[in-house]
């Protein structure tokens, strides 16, 4: 069957540690406002109907969905040790379930928990026409330093400075293309759209679509979860 319009899958890989959360296990599986904390990630994708499949990416070793089998998103075992491992070893997943290199896949951190369907809506409104593609970002509030042995060593201007977040909205065959070429060091895939020398587009998003990381951030997010479902 010939496709002509593109379809939009979501792939979330979910096979890191954690290691700076200070958990007992991985993060993305810890309890926050009642659900482990990937329940919410997974619940704001299932809110959007574009989207044709979510795909999660889980480590080899990792027995959580087995266990907890309420999903309907793909999940399979092929985490790699690295993000983009994880990423390039999903993108085959989905095209062994039936994605083509044009369709748009949206990449998402399972640990990024505060995602809701308007902000995933608002970014496929936004890339769905674009040549490239492009990010949910929040244009940064802060002055950064740059520190050497505990003291600054320079300041850096804030001004057109972003913070990249998720979900990284692009087309399979080109992000699966960048990812083969930038290599296992990347830290998001619009690193590896922009080696290529593309530009993606930069989708304001708010300050509440962090990344749980650190201890303090299940707190923050548990409150913004609860302040939700007054």
């Amino acid at each position: 069957m010939n496709q002509t319009t593109p379809r939009f899958f979501a792939l979330i890989p979910c096979a890191g540690n954690g290691s700076r959360a200070g958990t007992a296990g991985p993060k993305q599986y810890e309890r926050v406002a009642g659900q482990p904390l990937v329940w919410h990630t997974l619940s704001a994708f299932a809110g959007v109907k574009r989207i044709a499949r979510t795909l999660v990416v889980v480590a080899p070793t990792d027995g959580f969905f087995e266990r907890n089998p309420t999903t309907s998103a793909l999940v399979v075992t092929c985490g790699g040790a690295t993000r983009a491992q994880s990423v390039a070893n999903g993108l085959r997943e989905l095209r062994r379930a039936g994605a083509v290199d044009g369709d748009w896949v949206l990449v998402h951190d399972a640990a990024r928990c505060l995602v809701t369907p308007e902000l995933i809506d608002r970014l496929i409104d936004t890339c769905a026409n674009d040549e490239v593609g492009g990010l949910l970002a929040h244009p940064l509030p802060d002055t950064l330093k740059i520190g050497e042995d505990g003291r600054v060593a320079a300041t850096v201007n804030r001004a057109n400075k972003w913070q990249a977040q998720t979900p990284q909205m692009f087309r399979l065959g080109m992000l699966r293309q960048a990812l083969e070429a930038a290599g296992d060091e990347i830290t998001d895939e619009s690193s590896a759209i922009e080696a290529m020398g593309l530009k993606p587009l930069l989708v304001e998003a708010g300050a509440q679509n962090f990344k749980v990381t650190y201890p303090e951030d299940f707190q923050m997010a548990e409150a913004v979860l609860r302040g939700r479902n007054r």
